[in-house]
């Protein structure tokens, strides 16, 4: 029997998992840490305690398991951030990570420079803050000494790949989704950086994300506990090493990912371009493979929001009580807690609940929450649709996939039918399975999803009267913020000048 590992670094804990050739879990272990915000907008996180969150949760997955033998190890990472090394691969300052805000000035030249045909035909995605260019950028104004200190330029995850291997690369999926890369082509992008004046060669190479990478160094064995020469492959950003573990590796198939944030995510085999702007598209796991997918900021993190201030934690009552009730129930919810990205690319919308009156239940009101959810998420499907793909079912994943309630609302709005798989880490089990193909316990990645992904026996259907009732309320949904959207807008910004300096911890 052989054994897999998949390392999952995300921007608030890093998990790892050990799965045997079947996929079945066999050790996880998980460290948290936190996100340094030295000034407002600021996002950074120490590249040192994802190593050693790292180093502590390959060490106890092991010894909880008693594996000791591990065919191969792969790597899920959150996207977009810059972590900036110098000639000795180094760290020069603390990674500043996608959720970062301060890059504002640079995104505003980077539109003009390029100007929206040049965003559209080279970037083919929108340009926003905390994404590695613009990033790079900010560094290269604000901190010139740093900035000369670099030599090399990755991936969060890719530093992790750096560590355990001693060698630099990074991936196609994560390569591309720095405004750096040659979508079309899968390189790095000449016209992009010679415009922007960077150097081409502070890149990393690129390889496909089951490709073998290196290997664990004599270092890295001492600090993990892996035996050396275990191969490492390097795995993919978060949104296609979720795709994996889903079993979503053919062209067409699609997922719908309900965690703090949602995507719905299409496994498409040619460059799409969006004339809006209004999804992204980034490479997949493989030449000739791409990913489109809309995003909303706030979708499990809406549920969690309402639950912190009506002190509700009981998820099985909310289930319960959610089911029991009709849909819409003459309340709307928009969930722009946090702006919003598709359809509408405005980071400065506020959040709201339409049509309460005084009959309006607590639950109620969490069902509306639920639904206004799957409404921003429905609009994603419509786009990819729009865009030249539609789906026939979807496989869900996310916290939002352990609610039966929530399962059923998104499926009676998309009327689609749901799946879900037995395993609740996906981005995990799909960088295991990539290291399972690296290391030849796999032929190639259809063979590994064969094997390693199992669905739950029960498939969520909609129903045909409940989604009728929801097409009326999607339609108000739309119609809401098509009317009202000034108005979303300047409330956000007038909590922001009168000082509101609440926050929400989830």
């Amino acid at each position: 029997m052989a054994y897999l590992m998949g390392i999952d670094l995300g921007t608030s804990s890093l998990k790892t998992i050990i799965v045997d050739e079947h996929g079945r879990v066999k050790a996880l272990s998980r460290r948290s840490y936190n996100i340094d915000s030295p000034r407002g907008g600021y996002a950074e996180q120490n590249p040192e305690v994802w190593w050693q969150a790292c180093c502590e949760t390959v060490r106890e997955a092991m010894h909880s398991s008693g594996i000791k033998d591990i065919a191969g190890v792969g790597f899920s990472g959150q996207m977009h951030g810059l972590v900036a090394l110098d000639k000795d691969c180094k760290v020069v300052r603390p990674a500043i990570l996608h959720c970062d805000t301060r890059s504002e000035k640079q995104v505003a030249e980077l539109k003009d420079v390029f100007t929206a045909a040049g965003i559209q035909t080279l970037m083919m995605n929108p340009v926003y803050t905390g994404f590695l260019l613009p990033s790079l950028l900010w560094m290269k104004e604000n901190e010139p000494r740093s900035f000369e200190r670099i030599r090399y330029v990755c991936l969060p995850k890719d530093y992790l790949k750096l560590r355990m291997t001693g060698e630099l690369s990074s991936d196609y999926s994560d390569a591309s989704a720095t405004l750096a890369f040659d979508i079309k082509n899968m390189r790095w992008s000449e016209e992009i950086l010679k415009r922007t004046q960077l150097p081409a060669d502070i890149f990393p190479k690129c390889l496909e994300t089951a490709e073998k990478a290196g290997h664990v160094s004599a270092e890295a064995s001492g600090s993990t506990g892996l035996p050396k020469q275990t191969v490492v492959v390097p795995g993919g950003g978060d949104q296609v090493m979720q795709g994996i573990g889903n079993g979503m590796v053919r062209v067409k198939d699609a997922t719908v990912n309900l965690g703090s944030s949602g995507q719905v995510c299409f496994q498409i085999d040619r460059p799409v371009l969006n004339p809006a702007l209004s999804t992204n598209m980034f490479c997949g796991y493989k030449r000739s493979r791409w990913i489109l997918f809309g995003a909303t900021m706030t979708a499990g993190l809406s549920l969690a929001w309402w639950n912190a201030i009506t002190n509700e934690n009981d998820f099985e009552k909310i289930d319960r009580e959610t089911l029991a009730l009709s849909p819409g129930g003459g309340v709307v919810f928009l969930p722009y807690l946090n702006g919003e990205r598709t359809p509408h690319l405005d980071p400065n919308l506020s959040g709201a609940f339409v049509g309460v009156n005084i009959n309006t239940t607590k639950a109620r009101m969490t069902k509306a929450v639920m639904e206004g959810v799957a409404f921003s998420l429905r609009q994603c499907i419509d786009i990819c649709a729009e865009l030249g793909y539609e789906a026939d079912s979807l496989v869900a994943s996310g916290g939002g996939a352990r609610s039966r309630a929530w399962l059923q609302i998104q499926s009676d709005i998309y009327n689609l039918p749901l799946r879900v798989t037995e395993t609740e880490e996906q981005a995990g089990l799909g960088a295991a399975i990539a290291a399972g193909v690296g290391s030849g316990v796999y032929g190639c990645l259809e063979d590994g999803c064969a094997a390693a992904v199992h669905y739950r026996n029960e498939i969520v259907c909609p129903d045909k009267d409940r989604h009728s009732v929801y097409q009326d309320y999607y339609e108000l949904y739309k119609e809401i913020h098509k009317d009202g959207r000034h108005v979303l807008n300047k409330a956000a910004l007038l909590g922001r000048s009168d000082g509101q300096n609440e926050t929400f911890s989830k």
